[in-house]
């Protein structure tokens, strides 16, 4: 597939890219992409969430009243759960929430978000660039240019640039990433895909592995 390179000012360099089938024109498969986002989303998860039980309350074990004839339900305990300030009955404990997945189901779920994205001529093709100091309104020119200024995007990178990282990461609705950093989450959540011309080497080498 033939998609033009743009410079940054958003108008055609002349050049094409020819972007590989096997990554941006297959079939895609929705239960790899389901797997492969609810394993980023879980990981994004701490799992330090606690609340003690009532075997980790502070208070006397004394029993709080007779057994029978007050009328009341019997109680043995003030850090019972029925009581204000008792344990709470089954509450969260520390947990791991990492999913194991297969690497081969990853590259699928990947190259199925590429060719989601490119069925919706959302991917842009971006000829190399770079900023002589991190400079947001610079940033926000190249966006402009390209009419992604208020739309989410997904910058991909060749190799890591500092500048153009530190440029970006004041915007809320756009992100910079290297080819090395994709996940199919970020490139769904993303409007448009901005691939650098030096980005697509690694990306078709990474997912044709």
């Amino acid at each position: 597939m033939k998609v033009a390179v743009l410079d940054i000012k958003g108008k055609e360099t002349g050049r094409k890219a020819d972007l590989s089938d096997a990554v941006f024109g297959i079939e895609p498969n929705e239960h790899a992409i389901y797997l492969d986002v609810k394993q980023y989303l879980a990981h994004q998860r701490q799992g330090t969430h606690k609340a003690k039980e009532r075997a980790e309350i502070a208070g006397s074990t004394r029993k709080i009243k007779k057994q029978k004839g007050t009328g009341t339900a019997r109680a043995g305990s003030i850090k019972s759960p029925v009581f204000r300030g008792g344990g709470r009955i089954f509450g969260p404990r520390p947990r791991n929430y990492t999913l194991k997945m297969n690497k081969n189901v990853k590259r699928l779920a990947r190259k199925s978000a590429f060719s989601i994205k490119s069925k919706e001529k959302a991917i842009i093709v971006l000829e190399d660039f770079s900023f002589e100091a991190p400079k947001t309104k610079d940033f926000i020119a190249v966006l402009k240019s390209l009419g992604l200024e208020n739309k989410k995007s997904l910058i991909v990178l060749g190799d890591s640039n500092n500048n153009v990282y530190l440029s970006s990461r004041n915007l809320e609705r756009s992100e910079v990433v290297t080819n090395s950093e994709l996940s199919t989450y970020k490139i769904l959540n993303a409007n448009n895909i901005v691939l650098l011309e030096g980005s697509l080497e690694g990306i078709e080498a990474n997912l044709n592995k």
